[in-house]
């Protein structure tokens, strides 16, 4: 047998206290289909008060209903829900639709089931947004007490968070509102009109604007003060209201009585402000920390108003006297105008010698630095004249490529400075991507990767041989910089008649869509990192991009997205375009 507390007895009570027509109470929602658990529950919580609110309970007995009363009564702060009712699941589906229809988040939710196998505990708290899940034969009075009482406590800490980040939006929305105004009285109506809309709550208000001494303005005013904007001073105010003003003045601090609130705000230029507010409700905690929030800001506004005029007049007499010396000006304008335009394109034509040429001799002297290592190697180990002798003639190469890139880059940043036009001549492509190959082998084993060249013979394309070489070994250069360590890197030449196609694949990180629609600019990082720890200055693809352009070809990426590799295609016309 239960417990005797545990049993509810009905008595006969005397007639409870009326409670005033206008007393907020709890809202809590019984939805079940069985009447008694209803008229159990009414008279188990008839007597409940909590932070001096009693309840008001909503019936439904239904599923059904129970949506109609929820869409009905936004503001209910707690449901006992039972779990079967019109089908096995009906209390289920109406916790999803509380929590992603109406999108209800704040309403607690008490699980009820009179046939707890049904519904396996565990499962449902984790499966569904409730905060708790109790058998109905143990959901006595005491515990119904302890269990709604945890309840409305989590709902009134989430409603204050709610009002407080509704609080915090209104305040960076009015922020910049503020700012805008460009005069105290304009400033004043807006204040009077932002802290209206934070508390949700009509009220009337003055704000009277104390400049110096005691010369005070009442700059703007609301509801039952409206008839007092424009007065001189504060004498005109109802004694009442002055009495209050003069105090908040001499008090310097805000204070917060019943229905009435009064904020004091001091500007950085000296000037003060006081703002009385009379609503119709008493401000809540969170009402009140919203507008000492507020508050705090006024003060920059205030000042920006005040320098807004200063910086008119400043302007004002500003404009006369570059008026006068417009006329003596333009004609030194003009000179400085022809100079400076001369020192921009002087500036970019250094910029783009300096960029291109930190980028584009990192790959020979990274060929010089590979091949030095292998001809250590390769004396220490004592290794045949002939090999080391083909070690020497690699790094003599590498640095001859590197002293004809120098000159190239030179010409090229001429070229773009005097629009100086490429030297075609015909050139045996296959032969040359085999030389770009070979050339940055001792970079890739490093790395332990692998080239593969798939080239035809005799290829013939009319384009310049150096020009076309930088682009490809920039192409195969990044290959193995985002290629993993042993990945592979192949090279393809293709084509027809009209044109010759280079391809350039590898195994590395890829490209994702915003790699894809900024690769070809300047100085541009992508997503992918060197492998190898390699740095990068962001100009090789975009030099790449320059000089097929300029024969006339394109240049452009393919990636299957992120960690799918890329593949780079080079389309070049197969001989000269018609002149």
């Amino acid at each position: 047998m239960a417990d005797q507390d545990d049993i509810l007895q009905l008595i006969e009570d005397a007639d409870p206290v009326a409670e005033p027509s206008n007393a907020k109470r709890w809202k809590i929602a019984v939805i079940d289909d069985d009447a008694a658990v209803h008229e159990g529950t009414r008279f188990a919580l008839s007597d409940y008060s909590l932070n001096g609110q009693s309840l008001e309970i909503l019936s439904a007995y239904s599923g059904a209903e129970g949506r109609e009363l929820m869409r009905a009564h936004p503001d209910i702060a707690a449901v006992l829900l039972d779990v079967i009712m019109e089908s096995d699941s009906a209390g289920l589906e109406l916790v999803e639709y509380i929590r992603n229809e109406i999108r209800n988040e704040t309403v607690r939710i008490i699980l009820r089931t009179g046939q707890p196998g049904q519904a396996p505990e565990r499962r449902v708290i984790v499966d569904y947004d409730i905060n708790d899940y109790k058998a109905k034969t143990e959901l006595t009075a005491d515990k119904l007490f302890t269990s709604l009482t945890a309840a409305l406590r989590s709902y009134q800490q989430l409603e204050r968070m709610v009002q407080t980040r509704r609080g915090l939006e209104i305040i960076i929305d009015a922020a910049s509102t503020l700012y805008d105004f460009k005069s105290m009285q304009r400033l004043a109506e807006g204040v009077l009109t932002q802290i209206a809309s934070l508390l949700n709550v009509d009220c009337a208000g003055i704000l009277v604007l104390r400049d110096s001494g005691d010369d005070f303005s009442v700059l703007a005013g609301s509801g039952c003060y409206s008839r007092f904007i424009g007065c001189p001073g504060i004498k005109p105010l109802d004694q009442d209201v002055r009495q209050m003003v003069e105090e908040a003045f001499r008090r310097r601090k805000h204070e917060f009585a019943d229905h009435r609130t009064v904020l004091y705000v001091r500007t950085g230029s000296g000037r003060e402000v006081v703002v009385l507010l009379q609503s119709e409700r008493e401000l809540s905690e969170t009402d009140r920390s919203l507008v000492e929030i507020f508050g705090s800001r006024l003060s920059i506004a205030f000042d920006n108003v005040i320098l807004y005029r200063q910086l008119h007049e400043a302007n004002t007499q500003l404009e006369e006297r570059v008026a006068q010396r417009t006329r003596a000006l333009t004609q030194a304008n003009r000179r400085l105008s022809t100079q400076w335009m001369r020192l921009q394109r002087a500036n970019a034509f250094k910029n783009e010698i300096l960029g291109t040429v930190a980028h584009d001799l990192k790959n020979p002297l990274g060929v010089i630095l590979g091949r030095t290592e292998m001809l250590t190697e390769l004396i220490s180990a004592d290794s045949s004249k002939d090999a080391v002798i083909a070690q020497v003639d690699h790094i003599r190469e590498a640095t001859r490529r590197l002293t004809s890139m120098v000159d190239h880059l030179i010409s090229d940043a001429m070229a773009d400075a005097f629009d100086i036009s490429i030297r075609r001549e015909p050139v045996d492509l296959a032969a040359l991507v085999a030389e770009v190959a070979e050339a940055n082998r001792p970079m890739a084993q490093n790395k332990q990767q692998a080239i593969a060249v798939s080239i035809p013979t005799g290829r013939v394309t009319m384009c310049d041989s150096d020009r076309v070489r930088e682009a490809i070994d920039n192409l195969v250069s990044n290959a193995i910089k985002y290629s993993p360590i042993g990945g592979k890197i192949s090279l393809q030449v293709d084509g027809d008649a009209a044109t010759t196609v280079i391809r350039v694949t590898d195994e590395g990180a890829g490209l994702s869509p915003e790699d894809l629609s900024r690769l070809f600019g300047r100085f541009q990082r992508l997503s992918a990192k060197p492998t190898a720890g390699e740095s990068s200055t962001g100009l090789g693809l975009s030099i790449v991009k320059k000089i097929i352009d300029m024969h006339g070809g394109n240049v452009r990426a393919q990636s299957e997205g992120p960690g799918q590799g890329s593949t780079f295609t080079i389309t070049l016309p197969a001989a000269s375009p018609a002149s």
